[in-house]
């Protein structure tokens, strides 16, 4: 059976403006990361200091294991720059279509590999995206006045930012008014279930039928045997009900979703 997969970083946003983090070492990789920390407000201090992170960015590597073992004996969480293996957090590239940013990283196994995405994504996300994001942030009150059933309103913002929607994220504009302007009323909603037949317990082999229905799903469905990496595949704050499920002939295996329609 498919075991769960465990991510090997949890990806954060942290807020630096104004907040201390130690930066250690000299030449082109520690003028890279501090100008990186500048960016973000950071308040750039040398090892004495207190603070929460710590940057090494040291090329001698007895120099640079000593300093990481120091940082880390204070409880600070450190990245060691080229050394992946010591990094409490890795720093991603980045995306940037402010309040938009979109983080890509290989939990330090491959910064080329990060910067190459990066540029292909630079391409592809329109300049004024973070204008999209304000726009909903206004719409906010509006959108619980048309929607406010948050499932109902989630699968309109879903609809909407679909490839070729009013608010595709890719599309070069944007109008949350239009989208938003009275139409004729809905048909009344429902609850629809699927039921689901797994060709194996692994979650690469779900159908793309499938794997759009588990991330709609508002409740899962499931017996004791479906695996954790199959149900993981669903929204996160939807209900996951253990229950008996039909037999399926194949693999023994299937979940039902239901959904509001």
């Amino acid at each position: 059976m498919a075991q769960a997969v465990i991510l090997q970083s949890l990806p954060l946003f942290v807020r630096l403006a104004g907040r201390p983090v130690i930066l250690l070492g000299e030449g082109e990789a520690a003028d890279a990361k501090r100008r990186l920390l500048d960016r973000a407000g950071a308040d750039v201090v040398g090892e004495d200091a207190s603070a929460s992170l710590a940057i090494v960015a040291i090329d001698d590597e007895e120099e640079a294991l000593a300093a990481v073992a120091r940082l880390k004996a204070r409880g600070i969480l450190v990245n060691a720059v080229d050394r992946s293996a010591l990094c409490d957090f890795t720093l991603p590239a980045i995306v940037d279509r402010a309040p938009v940013l979109i983080a890509i990283g290989t939990s330090g196994v491959s910064a080329g590999l990060a910067a190459a995405l990066r540029q292909r994504l630079e391409a592809l996300i329109p300049a004024d995206l973070g204008k999209l994001a304000l726009a909903l942030q206004a719409a906010r009150g509006a959108l619980r006045k048309r929607w406010p059933d948050m499932g109902e309103r989630r699968r309109a913002l879903a609809t909407a930012m679909g490839a070729g929607g009013m608010l595709d994220p890719l599309s070069p504009t944007h109008d949350v008014d239009a989208w938003l302007a009275p139409t004729a009323a809905p048909a009344a909603k429902r609850d629809v279930a699927i039921t689901l037949v797994l060709l194996s317990d692994d979650p690469e082999d779900l159908t793309l039928r499938q794997a759009r229905a588990l991330a709609s799903a508002d409740r899962v469905y499931h017996g004791a045997d479906v695996p954790a990496a199959i149900l993981d595949r669903a929204r996160a704050d939807a209900a996951r009900l253990c229950a008996a499920m039909p037999a399926n002939p194949g693999t023994g295996l299937s979940v039902e979703v239901e959904m509001a329609r």
